[in-house]
């Protein structure tokens, strides 16, 4: 005799997602800070040296790195415990990826060290940090359904219909 079976049970609704208004000023003050740095970035370009040395060289390098183990460690979180952090974390990720290629690339010596930087950018980083653009992108299509399968999940485990 095999038990009786039940119900298909109802999919719970999809949760719905509020944006939170920006205040007034952010706008503003982020096309004020876009349109300063075009002359601040004119005068860097004929006040700087093109070669400079530094004492702490290293210890940027490590402390970007952490900062970067740390940006990946937290989307890998927010991958699995907070969705709501996902998309902030992969943006970080994301644009910290970008600037390591980045200066990985212009701060190379020599043509092998310019490769090497260069294939990691091209086969590690930017793969990597498109992966990132594509979370922010479709964040709300993925944050929806995160909700929504972890919600249905939840249900699930504590019995519910």
């Amino acid at each position: 005799m095999s038990a009786p079976s039940e119900p298909p049970r109802a999919a719970r609704p999809e949760p719905e997602l509020r944006q939170v208004p920006l205040p007034r000023w952010v706008t503003p003050l982020f096309t004020l800070a876009a349109v300063g740095l075009l002359p601040w970035t004119l005068y860097l370009t004929f006040t700087l040296p093109s070669r400079h040395v530094t004492t702490h060289y290293d210890l940027a390098w490590v402390g970007f790195d952490v900062g970067l183990a740390a940006a990946f460690a937290g989307t890998a979180w927010a991958a699995v415990r907070s969705p709501t952090w996902l998309v902030p974390l992969a943006a970080v990720t994301g644009t910290m990826l970008v600037c390591d290629a980045w200066f990985d690339v212009v701060t190379s010596r020599g043509a092998g060290e310019i490769g090497e930087a260069a294939a990691e950018a091209v086969l590690a980083e930017l793969p990597l940090a498109g992966v990132c653009a594509f979370i922010v992108y479709d964040a709300e299509t993925f944050l929806r359904a995160t909700v929504h399968r972890y919600a249905n999940a939840l249900d699930r485990f504590r019995g519910r219909s």
